[in-house]
């Protein structure tokens, strides 16, 4: 790697990071506050907000599919700006209509910001240092999920916003920093020639190439997008309701905690991914990738049987389990596609793939809220989390292994 291979990588990351972490806490602030005392058709209407706003996020993942894969990378920096500025008028738009009247205001949110994942690492796919750009990239959705529920409730611990308020105004706080983030992804150089050998050039997807991809690979994509929709689901209840977990276990927590919890996670993560860039082989770390799932899932698995068991506090299982759950999240949506693509050698792009995967893994999300919900399962979030954790964790083990099988036995042909 030269000189200037290495500078522009650690810029990109640098960049990556910061644009996706401001964009998050436009998302996820709102979940730290309670919403008590309402309910829409006899849900808990903080229940109905979440759902809402994954419903968003979930319709926005399939209507990516393609308009990620066809997009064209003039006018990205325009796109974010004018998707961000909707999700946030969403915002507003909650604190001005009274509850529980405004909970459509949720899926206005949601919609535009499931487009952004797919146009920020547009910036940064087929590169020879991918894998450290997109791990700092998708390390900023845990980092930014503890960073956005710290400052939302300092916000209404601070400065006496209400928690209907709140939302807009963490992201006025975030606007400013997102504008030169923003304006810097778009000074970061495209990829070179030496990246689109190693990486494959990338390229706008037509239905044509995309029903191709799918016929050839369509075992494999299958078992790896039910792993997907398995840890999305945890990932998603945990996102929405750490803080009703806190509040149910009877522990003790306050506004650093979930900073504390996420960043931790966060930096072994990053280590962890980020020196993938060091094996250039594709295939290798295509099949290194899902070994690193395989153990997170055994974490996850082990860390909840021995918390059942009363041998691990609260705060080491949030971390445990978050490690473990985010080592098969994250790559997902930074390294596992983009090595697929360059192990099997065909010219596309890593965002058909993304957000095939995430639609259906947000549809899954909504399924199990609102299954929770209808059926009015008679359970707090943390006992239900751990339960899907301990069943998502033993159907995880066996599907990364059937993955692992099934790409292998498809490389050697």
């Amino acid at each position: 790697m030269s000189p200037r291979q290495l500078s522009i990588a650690i810029f990109s990351a640098l960049t990556a990071f910061a644009a996706y972490t401001c964009i998050f806490a436009f998302r996820k602030a709102f979940n730290v506050a309670a919403y008590n005392g309402y309910s829409v058709w006899g849900i808990d209407y903080k229940i109905v907000l979440v759902i809402t706003q994954v419903a968003g996020y979930m319709t926005s993942k399939f209507y990516g599919i393609r308009f990620i894969s066809e997009m064209k990378r003039a006018g990205r920096g325009r796109l974010i700006l004018l998707l961000v500025g909707i999700s946030w008028l969403a915002w507003l738009l909650f604190a001005l209509i009274p509850p529980p009247y405004n909970v459509w205001t949720l899926f206005l949110n949601g919609f535009p910001l499931g487009m952004l994942w797919g146009v920020v690492f547009s910036y940064v796919e087929g590169r020879k240092t991918t894998d450290l750009i997109s791990a700092a990239l998708a390390v900023s959705f845990i980092f930014a999920s503890g960073l956005a529920k710290s400052l939302a409730q300092w916000v209404m611990d601070a400065l006496s916003v209400s928690e209907y308020w709140m939302p807009f105004t963490v992201g006025a706080i975030f606007m400013l920093p997102l504008l030169l983030f923003i304006f810097l992804l778009e000074k970061i150089p495209p990829p070179d020639a030496a990246d689109e050998a190693s990486r494959m050039h990338r390229l706008p997807m037509p239905a044509p190439e995309r029903k191709q991809l799918l016929a050839r690979f369509l075992p494999g994509l299958v078992t790896l997008i039910i792993i997907y929709v398995l840890v999305t689901i945890l990932r998603e209840i945990r996102d929405s309701f750490m803080a009703d977990m806190w509040r149910a276990s009877g522990a003790k927590y306050n506004a650093t905690t979930f900073t504390q919890t996420e960043t931790i996670i966060s930096l072994v993560i990053l280590v962890m991914i980020a020196s993938m860039i060091f094996l250039q082989n594709n295939y290798r770390a295509f099949l290194l990738t899902q070994i690193i799932m395989l153990l997170g899932f055994v974490i996850s698995l082990s860390a909840t049987l021995i918390y059942l068991e009363h041998h691990l506090s609260l705060y080491l299982w949030m971390i445990l389990v978050g490690l473990g759950l985010y080592m098969v999240y994250i790559p997902f949506n930074s390294i596992l596609f983009d090595r697929f693509i360059a192990t099997f050698r065909f010219s596309g792009n890593v965002g058909f793939l993304i957000y095939l995967a995430d639609s259906f893994g947000y549809l899954g999300s909504v399924g199990v809220l609102l299954t929770k919900s209808l059926f009015r399962i008679q359970t707090n979030w943390l006992q239900f989390y751990t339960t899907l954790v301990l069943i998502a964790g033993c159907i995880g083990i066996i599907g990364t292994i059937i993955s692992i099988v099934y790409f292998s036995n498809k490389h050697k042909q």
